[in-house]
């Protein structure tokens, strides 16, 4: 194990404080990781939730000058929170940490941020206008084109289109859109995971992949033709594929990475092989970042029953591609 001054920092952000991110991070002081963590959270609602999981509460202040394993910086809370008592009070607090962490990945103070999930309905029951981490990281740092990839089964599946009504999909993609996003997601496949050449398999949106247009036009008019135009650039891709025979294992085992048309097209699918121990990673950011695969179980906050894996894996990732993309950095 690298000396904890080598190791990268990790900001971790504990979601919706009524959920169970709290309860997550405290429960990361409890283990060792190959990374420096520090909890962007109100300290005060980690002690108590701390004490309300039987664990220890005295968790150390962050300090620029030196963080060391694990420390919290602490961000005050509007209102007071109870475990599985949502106020909309607090969601401009959740929005900070997320600012806090964004800003100091940019500015060079972490290596990457890690995030506890937090609750959409509750941040625009306050009035704001919020469709999840990944749009709003990509607002805050200015990326032109984000990817929404998770991770966790032996699978990498990426999204088309992430946090839209289904009747909203179609629309949605187009051929500048696509080709967009493919040219992303080959990027960081290959500067993020070193993966010299992705193979990637690509979804059609249809049943069927349209069934020769019968069932929808959007593949061969959309699909098919920006796929066409990225092999001759030496992507290696493969579709449309009618979906519900893409996820065999034979084909997966040919693939580094699936990309799916719509977000409930794929992630059931990778959820359920790996749900509680998936990573979410946001591509096409200027920083890392990565997020566990699950809500924010309002009903287990404070019981002692919520599963850390996620979370501990999406650290363990962000240390790894913090640390991949230093060596690359120096050579």
């Amino acid at each position: 194990m690298p000396a904890p001054s080598s190791q990268p920092l990790v900001a971790v952000t504990a979601g919706e404080p009524a959920g169970i991110g709290p309860d997550l991070c405290v429960l990361l002081a409890q283990r060792r990781l190959p990374a420096r963590v520090v909890v962007i959270a109100d300290a005060a609602l980690l002690q108590d939730r701390a004490r309300a999981l039987g664990l220890r509460g005295d968790l150390p202040r962050y300090s620029e000058a030196g963080a060391g394993d694990f420390s919290v910086l602490h961000v005050p809370l509007a209102q007071s929170a109870s475990a599985g008592a949502l106020n909309p009070a607090n969601s401009t607090y959740v929005l900070r940490t997320l600012e806090i962490a964004a800003d100091g990945c940019r500015d060079g103070a972490f290596d990457a941020m890690a995030t506890a999930p937090v609750h959409k309905g509750v941040i625009n029951d306050a009035g704001i206008a919020f469709t999840g981490h990944t749009e709003f990281l990509a607002e805050r740092l200015h990326a032109p084109q984000v990817v929404m990839m998770l991770a966790g089964g032996g699978m990498r599946v990426a999204l088309a289109t992430t946090h839209l009504a289904l009747h909203e999909v179609a629309a949605a993609i187009t051929r500048d859109g696509l080709e967009k996003i493919l040219r992303v997601l080959q990027h960081d496949l290959i500067a993020r995971f070193a993966i010299a050449r992705p193979r990637i398999l690509v979804a059609g949106l249809n049943p069927h992949a349209g069934e020769s247009g019968h069932l929808g036009r959007e593949e061969i008019d959309i699909i098919a033709p920006v796929l066409e135009n990225l092999r001759r650039e030496g992507f290696d891709l493969t579709g449309p594929l009618p979906a519900d025979t893409l996820f065999q294992p034979e084909r997966l085992a040919q693939c580094d990475c699936v990309l799916a048309m719509y977000h409930d097209q794929g992630l059931p699918v990778l959820k359920y092989a790996s749900f509680g121990a998936g990573i979410n990673i946001t591509l096409g950011l200027p920083i890392i970042r990565t997020s566990v695969d699950h809500g924010t179980a309002l009903e287990l906050a404070g019981s002692g029953k919520a599963r850390v894996e996620s979370l501990i894996a999406a650290v363990e990732l962000a240390a790894e591609l913090a640390l991949r993309g230093k060596k690359t950095a120096a050579t």
